[in-house]
């Protein structure tokens, strides 16, 4: 009896393992996306009986629709996100279809649209992946599924798309109120809030995309540090001596102005850069006019000078104690400007962000009322290479990957510091 029950089994086997293998072009021609090729070489009735018999070794390739999309906009997105919901009732392959899909969504501006993310949701089941019991609440029921829809909410996260109310119904309908996804957003929903106007440095939304504008926005955050502070914008063709035609935005205040007219004549100044500094999904660079650090000065310094920002150790003149007494009310005082590795007098982001751009700077700035500025060397010291633009103006023979302080000659700081 149990030889017997084992002949049945092996030949229940064999047979429906033929009938999946006489279906399986069927079932995956059904797919959102087939080959070009083998959609073309089935054409032909005769050819297509040959090529579904030689099909059951080698399963056909899937091709992604969103490669072979033709206009890249947020139409096309979506029509293609409706193709795949309307062309089959099961919605077979919806994971790899929704991680296609957001693979895909910066190559069509999509990666900042709720909408689009919303449309994504829709595709998935209704119903059918909602737990029943405890144990398959708690046991991730549908796993698959359902860190799908978590890595869909990640990616919301990581651009920085807040999700609305209407999300959470469309969460409840596909995986009820004790799944993982819904468990997802309520944690972006008390965070998400929290953060979003936290920074103390606004920007618009969406950033605009004028280099410009992103500048004086840079500069304008930097330059915080001192309420007092004026930002500028100037053109380099105003030198006749000019070679790069571009913008400089510069920052500069009241307090650096008297810092730079009591900066002693024979210390030079030294233009450093380029730092970053990002403006959301945006990366200006940014250059510095400072100078070394005084070191007769913070020696004339209070050693117990009171750091005001210190909020660790607070005297409260309460129940007959005397109020905290006060360092350097009569001293010299520093400013927030000189600090412990130098003094910056001023900033600045160029168009091209090249030697010649930055030498207009300087004499810009002595031209609009800084005439200190022609009595100071002014030497060069970038820290990372300089860009292609600088090698077409200057040429890429005279230009050093670094330039330094000691590869300065007399000539270069007599240019700097002269219109």
């Amino acid at each position: 009896m149990i030889r017997k029950l084992h002949c049945i089994l092996r030949l229940h086997s064999t047979v429906n393992q033929t009938r999946f293998r006489q279906r399986a072009p069927t079932l995956f021609a059904r797919n959102y996306a087939t080959n070009e090729g083998n959609e073309n070489a089935n054409t032909d009735p005769k050819s297509s009986k040959k090529n579904n018999a030689g099909s059951s070794r080698s399963l056909p390739a899937i091709r992604n629709p969103f490669t072979a999309a033709q206009e890249k906009t947020k139409n096309s997105y979506l029509t293609m996100v409706e193709i795949f919901a309307d062309r089959d009732v099961h919605r077979r392959n919806h994971v790899e279809f929704i991680y296609a899909a957001l693979k895909h969504m910066p190559e069509f501006g999509v990666e900042h649209d709720l909408e689009v993310y919303k449309a994504l949701i829709d595709v998935m089941p209704k119903g059918k992946f909602i737990p029943t019991n405890l144990f398959q609440a708690e046991f991730m029921h549908y796993p698959k599924q359902q860190q799908c829809i978590i890595d869909l909410l990640e990616q919301m996260e990581d651009y920085g798309v807040m999700p609305d109310y209407e999300m959470e119904a469309m969460l409840l309908n596909v995986f009820g109120n004790k799944g993982h996804p819904l468990r997802k957003y309520w944690r972006m929903m008390y965070w998400m809030p929290k953060f979003k106007n936290l920074s103390p440095w606004p920007l618009p939304d969406p950033v605009p995309d004028d280099t410009l504008e992103i500048a004086k926005l840079a500069v304008e955050r930097m330059c915080t540090v001192d309420l007092r502070s004026k930002v500028e914008v100037f053109q380099t063709n105003e030198i006749k001596d000019s070679l790069d035609d571009t913008w400089i935005v510069s920052g500069m205040s009241p307090e650096q102005t008297k810092l730079l007219r009591e900066h002693s004549r024979q210390k030079a100044l030294y233009i450093e850069g380029p730092f970053n500094i990002w403006i959301r999904n945006r990366r200006i660079n940014y250059f510095t006019l400072r100078a070394d650090a005084d070191a007769e000065f913070l020696a004339q310094l209070d050693e117990q000078e009171v750091d005001e920002d210190d909020v660790t150790q607070i005297g409260v003149p309460f129940f007959g104690r005397a109020p905290p007494r006060r360092h350097n009310q009569l001293g010299k005082l520093r400013s927030v400007h000189q600090q412990d590795d130098g003094t910056i007098f001023a900033i600045c982001a160029t168009g091209t962000s090249t030697k010649d751009s930055l030498l207009s700077w300087i004499r810009l700035l002595e031209v609009h009322g800084y005439a200190a500025l022609g009595e100071i060397p002014v030497l060069f010291r970038f820290t990372s290479s300089l860009p292609d633009k600088a090698e077409q103006i200057e040429g890429p023979a005279n230009m050093p990957a670094h330039a330094s302080d000691s590869s300065s000659s007399n000539k270069e700081q007599e240019d700097g510091s002269r219109p």
